[in-house]
């Protein structure tokens, strides 16, 4: 039983995990037109954070004695995983270009996996280290990173902010499936990784408020339409898929597939946004692939299955776990149901 609950646990993570590659992968199609249209493309993350946000408040409210119980995990996973991200690459690629600055932030499931051996002290399997090589050299096909690279050293450390940050995406998706204590001492279940999110943007939100200056951006241009490969769009559709689907949808699938996997695997799996993010534009906006990008989203896709196809070694000792891996899949099985579902 243990073992089919195992490889259900893992099979639902890994396709989770897919759509919120999907999803993700599907902002940068549905953001251009909208930057072509006229809107900055730090309105543009704005719109996006703060729509989001807005949508999850209800959640925020059943949840929210998370604020009491979590406020360190809220500010980081809004301050890092959601405001951090944004903020951080798009400052790069305002300095250098667009595939250098991809590549460096999809360094972070590398980073992910020198976080979780040699800071967490667990140890890591081998097909999982050589996944992420595979999906890193792909990466570097898919973005052509080869076509106009020019060295800028504040670019490349902005990049890597951004890298950092996505680390903290998935180290604090992770931790956030952890039990803990209480100040009591007794024990804590983990906090619902939905109300995680909700709280995560309303912070990314307030923070981007700050950075992107909305009361500055041209609001008449959501009331037109925006061009794509040709075709006139209603810019509040291309709005509402950047919000819905690319940011809550993402979001919501791909902190609970940290829960049913880890972060090392999911953030390997995670690099397949890059891939997406390509084959959408070559469908939407007519942006052709080459034949090294064909050969790089195979090698992505590769890494990817070795990847997830390893789980990793539950720790021993009194060094936490994710609720997601290995011999803990039970744990994580009864934490996603009945009344901790998502919801």
């Amino acid at each position: 039983m243990q073992a089919s609950s195992g490889f259900q646990g893992r099979s639902a993570g890994l396709g989770l995990a897919l759509v919120s590659a999907f999803a993700f992968g599907g902002s940068g199609v549905a953001a251009k037109p909208l930057i072509e249209a006229g809107l900055d493309p730090l309105h543009v993350v704005w719109l996006r954070v703060a729509g989001a946000a807005v949508i999850m408040l209800p959640v925020a409210w059943r949840h929210r004695n998370l604020v009491r119980e979590r406020p360190a995990l809220l500010a980081g996973f809004g301050l890092f995983a959601v405001a951090g991200v944004q903020a951080f690459y798009f400052a790069s690629i305002s300095r250098i270009p667009v595939g250098v600055a991809l590549l460096v932030e999809y360094l972070a499931p590398a980073l992910v996996l020198g976080w979780v051996r040699f800071v967490q002290g667990r140890p890591v399997t081998r097909a999982a280290a050589v996944g992420v090589v595979l999906a890193v050299g792909g990466l570097a096909c898919v973005v052509e990173v080869w076509s106009g690279l020019k060295f800028d050293l504040l670019g490349l450390l902005l990049a890597l902010g951004a890298a950092c940050c996505q680390v903290g995406y998935f180290v604090l998706s992770d931790h956030g499936g952890q039990d803990g204590r209480d100040g009591g001492g007794k024990h804590a279940e983990p906090p619902h990784p939905v109300g995680v999110i909700a709280y995560g943007l309303i912070v990314g939100a307030a923070v981007l408020t700050v950075v992107a200056r909305p009361w500055g951006m041209d609001w008449s241009l959501l009331g037109g339409s925006a061009g794509m490969n040709g075709n006139e769009v209603p810019a509040w559709l291309l709005l509402g898929w950047i919000v819905l689907l690319a940011t809550v949808l993402a979001y919501v699938t791909g902190v609970v597939s940290v829960r049913l996997l880890s972060p090392q695997v999911a953030g390997v799996v995670a690099c397949l946004e890059a891939v997406i993010a390509t084959g959408l534009a070559w469908v939407l906006l007519g942006e052709h692939l080459s034949a090294p990008q064909l050969i790089g989203g195979f090698v992505v896709l590769t890494g990817a299955f070795i990847a997830q196809s390893a789980a990793p070694k539950p720790p021993s000792g009194p060094v936490a776990s994710g609720v997601g891996t290995g011999a803990a899949a039970g744990a994580a099985e009864g934490e996603l149901s009945g009344d901790r579902a998502p919801h």
